[in-house]
């Protein structure tokens, strides 16, 4: 940690603190657990959060287990999301056998996890109880779903713009860019998720797990192609801002 600059060890710090506090405050908001469902959505969140994808030009990897987390904050209890949600997100966190642990990344990437699981359940079950009639269920768990991602990709950004000395929104922006349409993917199989659970039981979490394989195998091989397009161009692989325009040209043909 001691090569990070000051200013973004603070924002390391203060997200910490803020997991810590609402990690507390889901806690002391005590409701049943519903044992089998939530033991079925994390063994599939696990399994999920090892199929991650490193960004290119960023310093960070994306896996598919959002769709667990998002059915964890509509099915379940708000401790049994925030619990799917840490762990999974521990797991991802974790690096193969040649790369080194790293405590202070693992720790963020959980805390940043825990507060935008936390916002995100606050807001689907605030709406819950105050939305109009009319107002469909999908709508709410795609607000939800919004307000998840900035909390986890704000911090992100900026954790990448202190320790670069970039603009921040370049940052975001690239982030969001990267990410944004596998969040909508995610929320629509939520959605459908949520939806067929009423009639189906066990089944449902293998089968987002199967429709989340096919997206991970889809940006996959669409990482793959933008890194060996950038190779074919002369980009050095190592400067991020070069793969990352060469990302972003590809992204608006």
């Amino acid at each position: 940690m001691n090569q990070i600059p000051s200013q973004a060890k603070l924002l390391i710090a203060a997200v910490m603190l803020t997991a810590v506090a609402v990690t507390v405050r889901t806690v002391l908001d005590t409701h049943p657990w519903h044992h089998y469902p939530c033991l079925s959505l994390a063994v599939m969140a696990l399994i999920a959060s090892r199929l991650k994808l490193r960004l290119p030009g960023l310093d960070g990897n994306m896996s598919v287990n959002l769709p667990f987390i998002l059915l964890a904050a509509v099915q379940l209890s708000p401790s049994e999301a925030l619990a799917i949600a840490a762990i999974s997100t521990l797991v991802q966190s974790l690096p193969k056998r040649e790369h080194k642990l790293q405590p202070v990344k693992v720790l963020f990437n959980v805390s940043a996890m825990a507060i935008a699981t936390g916002l995100g359940v606050f807001v689907f079950n605030y709406g819950s109880r105050v939305r109009a009639g009319w107002l469909p269920g999908s709508v709410l768990l795609g607000t939800a779903a919004a307000a998840f991602f900035l909390a986890n990709t704000v911090p992100v950004a900026g954790v990448i713009s202190l320790s670069e000395g970039s603009k921040m929104l370049r940052a975001w922006s690239s982030i969001f860019h990267l990410s944004f349409p596998y969040y909508v993917a995610s929320v629509g199989v939520a959605s459908m998720a949520t939806t067929a659970s009423r009639h189906v039981g066990w089944q449902i979490p293998l089968v987002v797990l199967s429709v989340m394989y096919g997206i991970y195998r889809s940006y996959q091989l669409y990482f793959g192609r933008v890194v060996a397009m950038a190779r074919a161009l002369g980009l050095v692989t190592a400067d991020r801002h070069s793969i990352q325009s060469e990302l972003s040209s590809a992204q608006t043909v």
